[in-house]
């Protein structure tokens, strides 16, 4: 009796697989909302002018109050996630295939960019990892990225159901545990007819690559049976983000122009700006407070 229901799970697993298709093709708007408690003050320090070598730095920040609103490009390997508000235009470039990520910025008037390996950006985010733990430690912040790594995830699934963006979508329970030992649990609907190749997620700080997960501390979605049309985050300091697909093409097909970086943009290894090749970026997330995650 034991074999047969095992099989019988078995056989349901993967008819649920084989009707998840994978789409290689798409354009998605995505709304992010950032919302923190009434009340609340930024009182997180500016950050400094220069780098260690007297370089100047290009801050961006991410995650205050407020709407941002993204428009995620994807054809096969290639993936465009284009941001605009009233300060900044910021188009990001991912190639899975070549594992690389290029970073488009057109501030007060000026186009650059920054190309960088996955090596890089791992290199990247251990020197902020050090460097925030540095400040928690001169109580500067309270945000550890070592203790909000996530060690496990596990998805719990319910039978609630609401369309989203024209799309029936499922409620999931998604829990991620920490090296610190606590658990946060993230309310996500998902879409169960399709997944997109190479792509886990749009809006709130996928844009940012391999930064956004750690600085979110939101793991899992990748093991979700469907696609994350809309979800709910716990931030820091009693904030919280909204993000929500409100449009989705799957059937149009994308050319190969999207792709394409203009000619006045000027391109610069993430090496060589870290060695003072051109102005350094120094990304600020969190909105009040700073930081960002649990």
């Amino acid at each position: 009796m034991k074999r047969i229901i095992t099989l019988f799970c078995m056989a349901a697993a993967t008819a649920a697989t084989a009707q998840t298709k994978v789409v290689t093709q798409a354009v998605i708007t995505t709304k992010t909302t950032t919302v923190s408690p009434e009340g609340s003050e930024d009182m997180a320090p500016p950050p400094p002018p220069s780098g260690d070598g007297g370089e100047q730095r290009v801050t961006f920040r991410f995650g205050g109050d407020g709407e941002t609103k993204t428009v995620t490009t994807l054809k096969g390997d290639m993936v465009k996630t284009y941001t605009e508000n009233e300060m900044s235009r910021i188009t990001t470039l991912r190639d899975n295939a070549k594992k690389t990520t290029t970073t488009l910025m057109e501030m007060m008037g000026k186009k650059t960019g920054v190309v960088a390996t996955d090596e890089d950006q791992a290199a990247a985010a251990k020197k902020l990892d050090s460097m925030m733990q540095s400040r928690s430690q001169n109580g500067g912040g309270n945000f550890n990225f070592s203790s909000n790594t996530v060690t496990a995830s596990d998805i719990a699934y319910t039978e609630e159901s609401k369309k989203i963006a024209g799309l029936q979508c499922k409620k999931a329970l998604v829990i991620n545990t920490r090296k610190n030992g606590n658990k946060d649990t993230t309310v996500v609907w998902y879409c169960p007819d399709f997944k997109l190749q190479g792509l886990v997620s749009t809006g709130g700080t996928s844009g940012f690559g391999g930064f956004g997960a750690r600085l979110t501390g939101l793991s899992g979605l990748d093991n979700l049976a469907g696609f994350p049309m809309q979800y709910e985050m716990k931030l820091n300091r009693g904030r919280k983000m909204i993000v929500e697909v409100t449009k989705i093409t799957l059937d149009k097909e994308v050319s190969d122009k999207e792709f394409e970086i203009s000619k006045d943009f000027e391109l610069k290894s993430m090496k060589d700006m870290q060695n003072g090749g051109g102005p350094g970026m120094m990304f600020r997330f969190g909105g009040p407070g700073g930081g960002g995650g649990q």
